[in-house]
């Protein structure tokens, strides 16, 4: 559901969650749209002998819970910096929390920091990105 706000209405400050378990079929959808077959994303046994231990998550199917904040909001993002700060492991839940930071309404920009953190409270990833809301653009 697309929070129906025109940029105006948001204030900085504002701060917004998400939470998902990433399950082995999101884990495999992801695998297979992006082309990323790392095995320590596909080969349990590769993985049991490596860094991690077991499979993990690919990144940027964690990053994507920040997009999905984004799109809830009607923002588009054209740039976003990542920090992988730990492993996200197939069956964790991770909860995503964003922060409008800046509002720059003459550019209708935005600028949203975010952090991910596992069912542990662990932080796993941080972020920042920008976009424009999509709401408030004329498509003529």
């Amino acid at each position: 559901m697309i929070i129906e706000k025109k940029l105006s209405e948001f204030r900085v400050g504002n701060k917004f969650a998400y939470t998902r378990t990433l399950g082995e079929g999101d884990c495999a959808l992801f695998v297979s749209a992006s082309g990323d077959f790392n095995p320590y994303h596909i080969d349990e046994e590769f993985a049991k002998k490596h860094q991690f231990g077991r499979r993990i998550v690919p990144g940027l199917l964690t990053a994507s819970l920040f997009t999905h904040i984004g799109g809830e909001l009607g923002f588009l993002a054209v740039k976003m910096r990542l920090e992988f700060l730990g492993a996200v492991y197939i069956g964790d839940t991770i909860t995503a929390t964003c922060e409008l930071v800046e509002i720059d309404e003459k550019r209708s920009f935005v600028r949203i920091s975010g952090k991910c953190t596992n069912q542990k409270g662990e932080a796993v990833l941080k972020g920042e990105f920008e976009g424009y809301p999509t709401l408030d653009r004329s498509l003529e």
